[in-house]
């Protein structure tokens, strides 16, 4: 989130005294709230309308009426005061952001907490300021390992996880609604993403967003827009045409905010189209808030904003994470009348009003002891729902009888691998492991912050656990520093298990999706020692498998939380079956890429593929990729058949049994291929529902295909449009594993 935490905290440590004519306006006004009802006709809470809507937009509005100029301007930009302690700013609780309240309005100190993937802690580093008195929570896997589920309900309680670990840490905010569409599968945050499909992205991040809100805190959908790589973040330029912005790079957003309506957007580091993100008035103003009717607030990311008439007339609402331009230059602005008045009186409107319909007003957070053990189970079941069986040869599960298991992999006896930046979590008792990746670097502290993003392993043990999983086997392990011992060890078990790792982190994108450490070269060995080799991958990103011909299986474990050596090794053995499906393409070599595989680009960065992104890429090109977008194995098996659809297009109905001997779950997939003049890669995405059978159990399965789903953006005349014509209907087990197809025509 933060472009440099350093740079932040010194910032903060210089502006103490620009805060200090936002605390002295703190006078009692009591003048009457004229124009509140007026303004309130203006907005709806949460973006949506109705009674709930219409009671926050006016209680907001009556607040604004009451508040000073400079009331006014304290409440648009934040403080970054990861482990300051400011006292004059009242009772800050060392978060990435924070804005004092207004006590004599009733308007609370508002906390802001990052918690991407959990509650995250940024004063837990090595400089001479205070950390926070409760920085432990809840490490739960990663989001893109969370889209690996396809399932609407986890990802609700996912979202609701958060919001309670962080009210019983006192915060009101949590800057955790991360998408950003997977351009390039070697993004550094990718991890933190959800996935190559808009349609997978945005209602998944809607449900977690949801979840969050009806826990009473406000989140934040981030980052907004375009904003696919970590190369040159604060400065590249991505060039792209209005039909690929609408269908692809914003039209996640679109359904996240028409379903979820986040109090709050945060636009991202990057130019769009020759325009900074936080200063694009085509972006904020139109798209946004008049086209899909945004009642939130728009806050920058931090240090993300370069101006003040620009950006406020453009629709920036905050500014994080000092008042460089939205605290003193902000007021002489509204005070020369080149931001008017009403505009600001919006800003704060939009702020108070998505705190008031999250419930944070009247539901004040209240610091407690966070339920580790709630948080735990969670934990391992999108751990478990999550993990991907890409390929196995009859190896897995693995017979409770196995006399000699070999367990090879770095810190495979100590944790599993996290990734890095500001959603990086501080997990009870702290990290097992933490390691500078970079030798040149000094060692990292032991509570690591974004000051310096090291590697994180958590405290879940999968030598334990496979133990306690197979008690009557002998366990045996090698680190695979070397390699032929490892292979030796291989070579003497009934089968081989190696845990091969990658780190990925905000602030840096991979060169490449080669495994470090000449992983590769291990795994070989070990399969030539043992073929009943599994290999499991701790990564947040598709990795590429040269050795993949000669091992037995494959598991893609992403980064798995807390619980994720538990939840491995429930799967290893067979107590639970792998239900996950990939939420991205993984390519069979660099070369492959919509990208090209090349560096990243610095500076204009053209997306001169345009639509074909993505499983449309290799459909359009006709590449076949390592695995396919939708893959994911069982240890039992399903059939579709009776397939129809609707006339009009609107429903998908089928038949889906587990024709295989143990319980699972299928993710079914309904994909569709539009009329040739609509000018679309083969096929999208358009419908999904993750279906549990029993051994042998059938069930009609019927699924709904809203329109827009079906619509393609027509730049001639502004709108979405549904092509006339045959369409293609498609439902299967992934992109590339199709089962049944039936065609319409629509007029």
């Amino acid at each position: 989130m933060k472009a440099s935490m350093t740079r932040g905290l010194l910032a903060c440590g210089a502006s103490l005294a620009l805060l200090a004519p936002a605390l002295s306006a703190l006078a009692h006004d009591d003048a009457a709230a004229a124009g509140a009802e007026a303004s309130a006709d203006a907005h709806t809470a949460r973006g949506g309308p109705g009674q709930e809507g219409r009671a926050a937009a006016v209680r907001a509005a009556a607040l604004v009426a009451k508040m000073t100029l400079d009331e006014k301007i304290q409440m648009v930009h934040g403080w970054s005061v990861c482990g300051i302690g400011f006292t004059a700013l009242g009772s800050g609780l060392n978060g990435p952001g924070f804005i004092p309240g207004i006590p004599r309005l009733g308007i609370p100190d508002i906390n802001y907490t990052d918690g991407g993937a959990g509650i995250a802690d940024c004063s837990s580093q090595s400089l001479p300021f205070h950390p926070r008195a409760n920085p432990a929570a809840t490490a739960l896997p990663a989001p893109l390992a969370l889209a690996a589920t396809w399932d609407r309900h986890l990802a609700y309680d996912y979202g609701a996880l958060l919001a309670r670990e962080a009210r019983d840490q006192g915060f009101s905010m949590v800057l955790g609604g991360s998408i950003g569409l997977t351009r390039d599968p070697r993004a550094g945050r990718g991890f933190e993403f959800m996935g190559e499909d808009p349609l997978l992205s945005g209602e998944m991040v809607a449900s977690k967003i949801r979840g969050a809100q009806d826990g009473h805190v406000v989140i934040s959908l981030k980052h907004f827009a375009a904003n696919q790589q970590e190369t040159d973040r604060g400065t590249s330029n991505s060039v792209i045409d209005e039909r690929t912005l609408r269908e692809l790079y914003l039209r996640h957003f679109e359904i996240a905010v028409k379903q979820a309506q986040p109090g709050s957007v945060m636009c991202s580091y990057n130019k769009l189209n020759g325009d900074w993100a936080c200063e694009n008035d085509w972006l904020l103003n139109k798209v946004l808030k008049t086209d899909w009717g945004f009642a939130g607030f728009v806050q920058s990311d931090w240090g993300a904003t370069h101006s003040t008439v620009k950006a406020a007339l453009a629709g920036l609402d905050e500014e994080e994470y000092a008042p460089t331009y939205f605290g003193s230059a902000l007021k002489a602005a509204v005070t020369a009348g080149s931001v008017p008045m009403s505009r600001l009186d919006d800003m704060v409107q939009r702020k108070l009003q998505a705190f008031i319909a999250s419930g944070v007003f009247d539901h004040p957070a209240q610091v407690q002891p966070i339920d580790f053990t709630a948080g735990a189970a969670l934990a391992q079941k999108v751990a478990s729902e999550s993990t991907v069986l890409l390929k196995n040869n009859g190896v897995l599960p693995l017979s409770r009888s196995v006399a000699r298991v070999a367990l090879i992999g770095r810190y495979a006896d100590r944790g599993m691998l996290t990734g890095g930046g500001s959603s990086q979590v501080i997990s009870p008792g702290g990290p097992a492991v933490v390691i500078n990746p970079d030798p040149a670097k000094p060692p990292c502290p032991t509570q690591p912050g974004p000051g310096n993003w090291c590697e994180i392993w958590l405290r879940s043990v999968p030598l334990d656990a496979l133990r306690a999983a197979l008690p009557q086997s002998q366990v045996n392990f090698a680190d695979g520093s070397d390699p032929a011992a490892a292979a030796a060890l291989a070579a003497q078990s009934d089968v081989a298990i190696v845990l091969a790792d990658e780190w990925a982190t905000e602030g840096s994108d991979l060169a490449t999706l080669t495994l470090r450490r000449n992983q590769d070269a291990l795994i070989a060995a070990v399969a030539a020692a043992n073929p009943r080799t599994v290999v499991v991958l701790e990564s947040g990103n598709p990795m590429l498998m040269p050795w993949l011909g000669s091992v037995g299986a494959v598991l893609q474990n992403w980064y798995a939380g807390i619980r994720g050596a538990q939840a491995l090794a429930a799967i290893l053995v067979g107590d639970v079956n792998p239900s996950g499906k990939l939420p991205v393409t993984f390519p069979a070599q660099l070369a492959d890429l919509p990208t090209g595989g090349g560096a990243f680009l610095a500076g204009d960065v053209p997306y001169s593929e345009g639509l074909d992104v993505g499983y449309r890429w290799y459909d359009a090109k006709g590449i076949a990729p390592l695995f396919p977008f939708g893959h994911g194995l069982s240890y039992t098996h399903f059939d579709y058949s009776q397939m129809e659809v609707s006339a009009n297009g609107r429903s998908v109905r089928f038949r889906l049994r587990n024709s295989g001997g143990v319980a699972g779950a299928e993710v079914a997939q309904v994909y569709a291929g539009l009329p040739a003049t609509a000018g679309e890669p083969p096929k999208r995405l358009i419908a999904w529902k993750r279906v549990e059978l029993a051994p042998g159990e059938s069930r009609n399965v019927e699924l709904e295909i809203p329109r827009p789903n079906l619509a393609i953006w027509d730049s001639a005349s502004g709108a979405w449009k549904v092509e006339p014509g045959a369409y293609q209907v498609y439902v299967g087990s992934s992109s590339r594993d199709i089962r049944l197809q039936r065609s319409i025509v629509l007029r």
